[in-house]
């Protein structure tokens, strides 16, 4: 099934160099990864860009992208998600996939669809900043982070949160929606 994007040609990825499809989503991806290096302070290194986690719902099992995760210290302490549209839509989905990308809770979570972001505490999802600006530059990110827990989640909260992830983005997408993959 074709995706619905429009296709601009290729370009090269600000943090890998490689060539990727150019649209429009990965347009704003791209300025978000010059924002996080040259604005914010964090190295190239410090970022994982275009990751993928893998949901369970029942006995279904599908791959949905991570933007972005920050991992400093080796601690992944900021997760961004990425979509088009409407910020308060994504949420809870990716407060969920704060929980399961690294079994334990990240602290910070960004939500944006690359024109505006809301920046969310991992643990109780309370409204931090909002804004592309706000978003905590090294710095401030560590300071923010220094006192986290980083609980492990158990399996039966990360079974939860996976449905919760998989009715949203998967469940929840569009049929011609590339950018996540049913297995």
């Amino acid at each position: 099934m074709e995706g619905h994007h429009l296709i601009l040609g290729e370009l090269t990825d600000f943090l890998t160099g490689k060539t990727l499809i150019d649209t429009h989503d990965e347009r704003l991806r791209q300025e978000i990864s010059r924002l996080l290096v040259e604005a914010k302070g964090y190295g190239k290194h410090e970022i994982q860009s275009a990751c993928e986690l893998v949901v369970r719902a029942g006995g279904k099992r599908a791959v949905t992208p991570v933007a972005f995760i920050i991992e400093i210290e080796e601690k992944v302490r900021m997760i961004i998600k990425y979509g088009p549209g409407s910020l308060v839509t994504r949420r809870r989905p990716s407060l969920a996939a704060s929980r399961l990308f690294k079994r334990y809770q990240i602290p910070v979570v960004v939500v944006t669809n690359g024109v505006d972001a809301e920046i969310l505490d991992g643990e109780n999802g309370a409204l931090l900043f909002e804004g592309l600006d706000n978003i905590p530059a090294r710095e401030k990110l560590i300071e923010m982070t220094a006192a986290a827990s980083y609980e492990t989640i158990d399996e039966k909260r990360a079974e939860k949160e996976s449905g919760i992830v998989f009715a949203y983005e998967i469940d929840g997408a569009c049929p011609c929606d590339d950018t996540v993959c049913r297995l």
